[in-house]
């Protein structure tokens, strides 16, 4: 019975810990959203070559996304900029 109820749990466990955050992400490849302005990493994500340099072409093309949402949302010049030491 125990075995029955972890192989029904254990897609629900993968997921979640398969579960990343942008905060985790910039974390993993240290990353600090406020070094560069929006055009700048918006130019980042246009580029295999600057993709490649930042580690950010080893992501998934979902974290990929969460990941340019956040560094859009907190670079330099928006309105809530993070810098390493809000991470």
């Amino acid at each position: 019975m125990k075995f029955k109820m972890l192989i029904l749990s254990l897609p629900f466990l993968l997921s979640s810990l398969l579960a990343t955050t942008p905060e985790e992400i910039v974390k993993r490849l240290s990353l600090n959203p406020a070094t560069k302005v929006i055009m700048q990493w918006e130019r980042v994500f246009k580029s295999k070559r600057k993709m490649k340099r930042y580690k950010i072409d080893k992501l998934t093309d979902e974290e990929k996304k969460i990941l340019k949402e956040y560094l859009l949302s907190h670079a330099a010049d928006s309105d809530k900029p993070k810098f390493a030491g809000d991470l």
